[in-house]
């Protein structure tokens, strides 16, 4: 079942703009996302955590954005490779890191440009929410990761996108809208919401395995940095994790 919700927040601009790429925003967004509490305090530090040691290791980031995680991930030894749709962001990716790290412009929806069993881990942080398919993205995912490889993704926590959707049929997959305030614009973002069940299956359809899924708390510094979201993200699920592997 396919339909659709919206979720708005007030006291923003009046001027709308659909985002279909984040070109337009890029260094706003990047901003954002790099001092954000829910970025910067909650997911960044969970989903490295579960992606742990990567010490010489093939990483491949998807969905990579500015490169943020990619430049924690070849801090910490990996050789990394980012790749995301917006050309926007990965010019700011480039700036951020040089040479070190090479960057594509790829969509998920396609095949990606590289051979199968390339890496050891594909990192892919809140980027399958944006996806109204998972089939063909997690069979490419899945083709590129080594035997044994794994695969560590956060996304949206479906029961945080049912109430904000209002409530209604949770079991169901819906096209939602969110408005954020970038470069002084109200900027419509939209993405998939789809129950635990469905994510279940999308992965295991792919070839995965199920290691972990977890519900993190924030850095506890949060609580005195920010405490209304820290408040926010100790009861209320905001994101999911996810750790799979693929069969030896």
């Amino acid at each position: 079942m396919l339909a659709t919700s919206e979720r708005r927040r007030v006291g923003i601009p009046s001027i709308i703009t659909i985002v279909t790429d984040y070109d337009p925003f890029a260094l706003a967004y990047s901003e954002h996302n790099e001092s954000s509490s829910w970025n910067a305090r909650y997911e960044r530090p969970a989903v490295l955590a579960m992606v742990g040691d990567v010490a010489g290791k093939d990483v491949l980031d998807v969905g990579c954005g500015s490169g943020i995680h990619a430049a924690a991930l070849s801090a910490s030894g990996a050789r990394v490779i980012g790749v995301d749709l917006s050309a926007g962001l990965l010019e700011l990716a480039r700036e951020r890191l040089g040479d070190g790290i090479s960057f594509h412009r790829a969509d998920l929806a396609l095949p990606l440009p590289f051979d199968d069993e390339s890496f050891d881990v594909v990192l892919a942080s809140l980027v399958l929410h944006y996806l109204r398919d998972w089939e063909a993205p997690l069979a490419e995912l899945h083709r590129v990761l080594r035997p044994g490889g794994r695969l560590v993704a956060s996304t949206h926590h479906p029961f945080m996108d049912h109430v904000l959707s209002g409530g209604d049929d949770y079991f169901a997959t819906l096209l939602m809208k969110d408005e954020w305030e970038l470069d002084d614009r109200r900027v419509t973002v939209e993405f998939w919401r789809r129950p635990l069940r469905a994510m279940i299956h999308a992965f295991t359809a792919a070839g995965f395995h199920i290691v972990r899924i977890e519900e993190p708390d924030p850095d506890p510094l949060l609580a005195t940095i920010d405490p209304d979201a820290y408040r926010t993200i100790t009861t209320k699920p905001q994101f999911l994790f996810f750790e799979l592997v693929t069969s030896n």
